[in-house]
């Protein structure tokens, strides 16, 4: 059952993406951005087995938070890949601050939320301040990377639409081992004992890595939206 949740997570995130772009633009992406920082966030604080290692959950909207940057890099410039990239590390910032206020509050008699609240969020603070500096250090890594790559394909052979998958999995895998590895230090050392937390990083970038392959037809996908948008407003 695992194993078939975290297929259908992935398809449901990568197809949202597509569809908010679709739907909305580049304003949709930004608004997954947001969605996927908060959701990670607390996804990321469940421990599971599937696909015989245990891996936290949350790997799944991570890498859909790369390839927002990517479709953002590709199609609408770098100067927009930036700015999803900062509204992911304010919302992060954001969601640490305001959920540990829930916490001071005094929980009326009739209350039964606080106790789940507080087992819920204690634990936040490290994982949020780890998952921010990540964030914050392997987003803007990715979109330079990205362009890195572009920069050096388009030299090499004078085209700026070839290697789309090139500069996509280029950027995105090492990208994602850098986040993969320094959260999972970040968050979990001391947490769990070594043999567990070199699972969990081994199981979360084997993840990371399958969903930077899965997500090269949707980056596909959305540059030929693009430019078929583009080709209906050339033609009113």
């Amino acid at each position: 059952m695992n194993e078939l949740l975290l297929i259908g997570s992935l398809l449901l995130c990568f197809g949202a993406v597509l569809l908010a772009y679709r739907l909305f633009g580049k304003s949709g992406l930004y608004a997954m951005t947001a969605f996927c920082a908060i959701a990670a966030n607390i996804e990321v604080l469940i421990l599971v087995h599937a696909f015989g290692m245990e891996q936290t959950l949350g790997n799944v909207l991570f890498g859909a938070s790369f390839l927002i940057t990517d479709i953002l890099s590709e199609n609408e410039g770098k100067k927009d890949a930036n700015r999803a990239a900062n509204l992911g590390i304010f919302i992060t910032l954001l969601f640490l601050i305001l959920s540990q206020g829930w916490l001071l509050f005094t929980p009326a008699q009739a209350d039964t939320a606080m106790p789940h609240i507080r087992a819920l969020f204690s634990s936040i603070p490290r994982l949020m301040l780890s998952s921010l500096l990540v964030y914050a250090l392997t987003q803007k890594f990715d979109v330079w990377l990205y362009h890195k790559w572009w920069g050096f394909t388009q030299q090499k052979f004078g085209d700026s639409r070839r290697f789309l998958w090139l500069r996509n999995n280029g950027s995105t895998l090492v990208s994602q081992l850098l986040n993969t590895v320094l959260f999972n230090l970040g968050a979990f050392l001391g947490v769990y004992d070594f043999p567990t937390l070199f699972s969990i990083i081994a199981s979360s970038y084997l993840i990371f890595f399958i969903t930077a392959l899965l997500d090269t037809p949707i980056i596909y996908l959305a540059r030929r939206m693009k430019e078929r948008r583009l080709a209906k407003q050339e033609e009113m």
